[in-house]
């Protein structure tokens, strides 16, 4: 089984979420998989790794490196908040982080170019930490450009996309409906969706993603 990362088309499109589902999938299945979050911001009360473990009832489900109370790209956090922030402290925390796992998920923030630290994106963290990725993009109209813009990204840098999956997918506009078969025609790769859902109750994300294929190598 190999490492990856769950990346996203902007904030709040359900990077989270996705995490989540998988690392709880791959623990039913006796998988010791971990989600591995950089940097969170917005803390409290945003707290992403939280999040995972809530889904997977157990405290060694999520790492989070560092915790930033702007609700800010990390370097912009950093810097309003007049706190240190390195880039290859983040790295080394997610290296060591994802060695450490059976398999472990990393989670990224915000888009592909969001700010890290030292002038170093979420982009550049992916393709220095050698992993795949699975893009999260929302359904509705708009997520052709920043789908096709994202995968190129990630294509640019030699990134491997093992996957796109539209969140929220509910097939109520014509938009929804045609964007995953233009989305395949236009990327090349395999696009998948999800419905809506009451996340109340954080371990509903594990049942969501049950049917989703099987991204990079985790056969």
């Amino acid at each position: 089984m190999s490492n990856f990362a769950v990346v996203g088309t902007d904030t709040g499109v359900g990077k989270t979420v996705v995490t989540a589902g998988l690392v709880g999938r791959l623990r039913r299945e006796g998988v010791s998989a971990v989600g591995v979050k950089p940097c969170q911001t917005g803390h409290p009360p945003d707290d992403d790794a939280g999040f995972v473990r809530a889904a997977c009832d157990t405290e060694t489900a999520a790492v989070c490196g560092r915790y930033l109370e702007p609700a800010l790209a990390p370097a912009v956090a950093a810097d309003v908040a007049d706190e240190s922030l390195s880039y290859d402290a983040i790295r080394e925390f997610c290296a060591d982080a994802l060695a450490d796992a059976e398999v472990g998920v990393l989670e990224g923030i915000g888009g592909l170019r969001v700010p890290l630290a030292d002038g170093q994106e979420v982009v550049d963290l992916v393709a220095d930490l050698d992993l795949p990725a699975v893009v999260v993009s929302r359904s509705g109209l708009g997520t052709l450009n920043h789908t096709a813009l994202t995968v190129e990204a990630l294509e640019r840098r030699g990134v491997e996309v093992g996957g796109i999956v539209l969140n929220e997918y509910a097939g109520e506009t014509v938009a929804e409906r045609t964007n995953p078969n233009v989305l395949e025609r236009m990327t090349g790769h395999e696009v998948a969706t999800l419905p809506p859902v009451d996340l109340d109750d954080p371990a509903a994300a594990v049942d969501l993603v049950a049917d989703l294929p099987r991204y990079v190598d985790l056969d």
